[in-house]
């Protein structure tokens, strides 16, 4: 396994950066900084890394924790990196493409990048500066990160969001952000992974995603931009109404239930047979979309978010039939619980590719 340091590892970023590298069999070095820093532990965390990934920074704050935090942030890591035995190969600046625009934190973004590069260049480490747009992605915070989770969020608890400043926004999704900062793609590939749209044009498509979802249904997400503004959402629905119930009809003949209804897209159905007491499942996906269902048995659907510890866990059975949609960078598993054998659906939104499963290992 590579050796990677990471600051921002409990951020938003920090968070989907850590889960992009375990589908690496990767676990970060995380370096607090700022009043956390210590020199001690960060040299040990930093000397020999393969890649240095700086993410920690400050955007919301007075002018002056601004401009003194980024560039002190950027000072403590360059520190390690001047002083350890043998720095990194690779130093990663995650930049704003709002650096040096004349702004107090464009500004202070700036200025940490130039502390970070002669670090780099003194002891001959390569300098990689991404300079990110709008973010995205699973579990933003509202009212903090970005418009898409306010707008989530406002979603999901049944609000309406008005578009106050309507204008046009690059995003780029943080697991891609992710991926260009721990060098699965390189920075000239960045402007085809981003999307321009509008405020409101952004609300309009989740407001479409939360008509259909609400219904258990599928939009069209055959677009990686929609799947993963879908999955977004999803994240934030999910915390809030996690089972949704699905209609049984019966008769003296038997019973019959609709599983899925899609809106396009490729989509992969299959079941499982599993006997009593046996677990399967202990993985979590990085961007794909899954739907659990038991026919028949009672099973136990368990899940936790990677890095954290609790987990949920959600009895069911084919009596009554209640589909669990598993939200991305959750890892989960399903248990036999019953006396009889178990079966259960799965439908997942791609086609299985063994070269590329997005299926990371991960015990609940």
């Amino acid at each position: 396994m590579s050796k990677v340091a990471l600051t921002g590892g409990r951020g938003f970023l920090g968070w989907h950066t850590r889960g992009a590298l375990y589908e690496q069999g990767i676990e970060a070095e995380r370096v607090p900084v700022g009043d956390a820093f210590d020199q001690v532990q960060a040299n040990q965390a930093i000397d020999g890394a393969k890649r240095l990934i700086h993410i920690a920074g400050i955007n919301r704050a007075e002018d002056d924790e601004i401009r003194e935090g980024n560039i002190q942030f950027a000072q403590q890591i360059a520190d390690s990196i001047t002083t350890v035995e043998t720095p990194p190969a690779v130093v990663v600046y995650a930049n704003s493409t709002q650096s040096g625009n004349g702004s107090v934190y464009g500004d202070a973004k700036q200025a940490a990048g130039d502390v970070l590069r002669t670090a780099a260049e003194r002891v001959g480490s390569q300098f990689v500066e991404v300079k990110l747009p709008n973010l995205f992605g699973e579990h933003g915070r509202p009212f903090y990160n970005a418009v898409t989770a306010t707008f989530c969020h406002l979603l999901v608890e049944g609000g309406e969001p008005k578009v106050e400043n309507d204008k046009e926004l690059t995003l780029l999704h943080a697991q891609d952000a992710a991926d260009l900062l721990i060098g699965n793609c390189g920075v000239e590939q960045q402007q085809e992974r981003e999307q321009k749209e509008t405020v409101s044009g952004l609300l309009k498509r989740l407001q479409d995603f939360d008509t259909i979802y609400r219904l258990g249904e599928i939009p069209d997400i055959a677009d990686p931009f929609a799947r993963n503004l879908f999955n977004t959402y999803r994240s934030h629905m999910f915390l809030a109404k996690p089972e949704i119930p699905l209609v049984k009809h019966a008769d003296n003949r038997g019973s019959f239930t609709e599983i899925i209804r899609t809106h396009g897209g490729t989509g992969q159905t299959s079941f499982s047979t599993t006997v009593p007491g046996v677990l399967r499942g202990g993985h979590y996906h990085r961007r794909k979309v899954e739907r659990f269902l038991v026919l028949s048995g009672k099973a136990r659907i368990s899940l936790r978010k990677i890095f954290t510890g609790e987990v949920l866990n959600f009895d069911v059975t084919g009596d009554e039939p209640v589909a669990i949609d598993m939200p991305t960078m959750w890892t989960h598993s399903i248990e036999n619980i019953g006396s009889e054998v178990l079966l259960t659906n799965f439908w997942t939104d791609d086609h299985f590719d063994p070269n590329n499963p997005d299926t990371i290992v991960e015990a609940v």
